[in-house]
């Protein structure tokens, strides 16, 4: 028998000749293949209880903080449901103002600029279905609808005749709203608004991801990570506190995706729309906007379609009434006495 042995003297086996290298390296491609299967199982376990306590945790503080909202404004009846209206200021004009979309409150997102106005006008913000204090909706969200629901809003406390001003989308509204009630509107104010025929408004968004963010307690994660997002602005500690309780309130509800569904017809049945001629047209414009190709000259174009369009540029971010509330107040000033 052919037997080797070791410098200890046992004896040592004889080399089974089925045990190929081929075979060997395919052993050791199982094993490895098993310790990656085993590592993945971990990594999908460990995932699955993070996600299963970031849901938790989400529900739990969602329910926890629809007790901590502190009312604000009153409520007006509009097409059976509650529409949330602020008014306050004081003057002989009036001036309304529409959110851009998805702002968490409406009414405080304002704050710093209806404080500015207010020593002049009267200034009333509306916040639409879906917004602030306002009850969700199932009633489709097409330019006709939110400008139909605020007109009643007005309507039910006897506001008929005010400057209207809007921030982002709301120029599209606004666009609706002043050709539909065109004996009421006496000017329009943008503040960085939307134009009907500014590019990318067909893209679609991801809603379904970020709903499961939203669900999965991510997005709450996300915001918390993200820092304070009104930084530098005015707006005190309590004021932060209710906008990112009804941010997490109301985003991606029904209300939301159903209006994001909109965007593009609304965009599409805006290109149809101009202000009329006689309308006195002031566009506060951030002066940097390199997300939107054309963004100024798009505006430009707006304002020399009147006979009294005027373009303002701001550096600032989009929300410019975050920081240069007192630059558009007595920029409003002084354009609607001068249009008056």
């Amino acid at each position: 028998m052919n037997t080797r042995t070791a410098g200890s003297g046992h004896p040592i086996a004889p080399n089974d000749p089925h045990d190929t290298p081929p075979k060997r390296k395919l052993r050791r491609g199982r094993t490895f293949l098993k310790v990656i299967a085993f590592s993945i199982a971990g990594l999908v376990a460990i995932v699955g209880v993070t996600l299963a306590a970031t849901s938790i945790t989400n529900a739990v503080a969602t329910s926890a903080e629809a007790e901590e909202i502190e009312p604000y404004g009153q409520k007006v009846d509009v097409d059976g449901k509650k529409m949330n209206v602020v008014v306050s200021g004081q003057g002989e004009q009036t001036i309304v103002l529409l959110p851009g979309f998805g702002t968490a409150s409406p009414a405080l997102d304002f704050g710093p600029l209806t404080e500015k106005l207010g020593a002049n006008y009267r200034t009333v913000v509306v916040e639409p279905f879906g917004y602030g204090l306002s009850d969700q909706t199932d009633r489709p969200r097409t330019s006709a609808n939110i400008v139909s629901e605020v007109h009643d809003a007005l309507g039910q406390l006897g506001i008929r005749r005010y400057a209207l001003m809007g921030h982002s989308i709301a120029g599209i509204y606004g666009l609706e709203y002043a050709n539909t009630y065109p004996d009421e509107v006496s000017a329009f104010v943008g503040i960085d608004s939307s134009v009907p025929t500014q590019p990318g408004m067909d893209d679609e968004l991801p809603i379904g991801a970020m709903q499961a963010m939203k669900s999965l307690g991510l997005m709450r994660v996300l915001t918390d990570l993200g820092g304070d997002p009104y930084a530098g602005t005015p707006f005190s500690e309590d004021a932060k506190k209710q906008m990112k309780i009804l941010s997490m309130q109301n985003s991606l509800s029904a209300t939301y995706v159903d209006e994001t569904e909109h965007f593009s017809q609304n965009f599409h049945d805006a290109q149809r729309l101009a202000f009329s001629r006689d309308l006195p047209v002031l566009l506060f414009v951030q002066d940097d906007n390199t997300d939107v190709k054309g963004w100024m000259t798009l505006h430009e174009e707006q304002a020399a379609s009147v006979d009294r369009g005027e373009v303002v540029p701001l550096p600032g971010e989009h929300y410019l009434h975050h920081t240069l509330s007192a630059e558009i107040a007595q920029g409003t000033q002084r354009f609607l006495s001068e249009s008056r």
